[in-house]
């Protein structure tokens, strides 16, 4: 598997904060909209096509599924032969060879890492461990200060570079590099390009971050319902239409523990050790590249409605916010995010 056990719940939960709305169609009778399912990467996938009613489904399932494997071959850190494991395993300081397409990952997140200011870093591991939201899930109380000042030593991006021609990772300083935050929304980009070129109109969700392309029959667009952050409900926030573009959510309302009334978030800032500590309950990143979406949202959500907001306007990102207050929700978007906003009923 791709992703931590923590992480694979939080996916799951995800993809049922983005509904899927497809309503019904009155197009051509001769193509239908077509799913496909599976698992992958320690969660799931979703793909629907528009095609003629005679598509070989089992075919293309299966062409799906090896896109899948090549990746969590070469990105799973559950896999001791991935190209990742043994990156992790490598000593410090030499070039470890990978293929482009790790490389091609690692240099987006460390891109979107500076962009942040650090708040998306794919070296926080030690400390998602530490607060229990591992592959352990084994904490009984909050970490103590020196214990988690111990294991920030251990985090950092710029401890990790990567060179190209030919591709290889290098780490300066001990780290364990992650890249479920990023790889899901990388494996839904390369579905889309497999897609691309055989059909009009398709949804590839893997993990709950999604991508979407052309329209349904009789060209209906494809819609997507934001959840509610509210863990007790299943509401739809809002109702989105993002045309040729990719959507991801980060979200702090399913994934928690309590201790002493206080919540802690699955969220962990890389900056403090600690999980976050802010009114922001979900963020939705609309974005052409879903790998670059799936990074931001993570980002957007380390750094609060606030800082998140204007460093979205800064990349000329187009995001969704959902913040607590003492009498429910408030909304907060981007100057472009209204455009994607639709009725719930068109």
């Amino acid at each position: 598997m791709l992703i931590q056990r923590t992480t694979l719940r939080i996916a799951a939960l995800l993809a049922l904060a983005t509904v899927l709305l497809t309503g019904c169609s009155n197009g051509d009778p001769r193509v239908a909209v077509h799913a496909l399912s599976g698992s992958t990467m320690g969660t799931t996938y979703h793909v629907k096509v528009v095609a003629p009613e005679s598509l070989d489904k089992a075919a293309l399932n299966a062409r799906i599924k090896a896109v899948l494997d090549r990746i969590e071959s070469r990105m799973s850190t559950y896999r001791n032969d991935s190209e990742l494991s043994l990156f992790n395993q490598s000593p410090v300081g030499g070039t470890f060879a990978v293929s482009a397409e790790t490389a091609s990952v690692v240099a987006l997140g460390l891109e979107v890492s500076q962009q942040s200011g650090g708040a998306f870093d794919m070296t926080v591991g030690p400390l998602v461990n530490l607060w229990g939201f591992g592959p352990d899930q084994s904490i009984t109380k909050t970490p103590e200060p020196d214990v988690i000042a111990e294991r920030l030593q251990k985090v950092g991006y710029q401890a990790i570079s990567v060179r190209s021609n030919p591709s290889a990772l290098q780490k300066l300083a001990p780290r364990y590099l992650d890249l479920s935050a990023i790889a899901k929304g990388y494996a839904v980009d390369q579905l889309a390009e497999l897609l691309m070129p055989e059909f009009s109109g398709f949804m590839v969700e893997v993990g709950g971050e999604l991508r979407l392309h052309g329209r349904k029959p009789g060209a209906e667009a494809w819609r997507i319902a934001v959840e509610s952050p509210d863990a007790t409900t299943r509401e739809i926030q809002r109702v989105i239409e993002v045309g040729d573009n990719a959507i991801a959510t980060s979200g702090d309302y399913r994934n928690y523990f309590e201790q002493d009334g206080v919540r802690y978030s699955h969220t962990i800032d890389p900056a403090t050790g600690r999980p976050i500590n802010h009114r922001l309950a979900s963020v939705t990143v609309v974005d052409p590249s879903c790998a670059r979406a799936d990074a931001l949202a993570t980002a957007l959500m380390v750094l609060g409605d606030e800082k998140g907001l204007s460093l979205a306007e800064h990349l000329g990102v187009q995001a969704f916010f959902i913040v607590k207050s003492d009498n429910g929700f408030i909304e907060r978007q981007t100057s472009g995010f209204g455009q994607f906003i639709k009725p719930l009923n068109p």
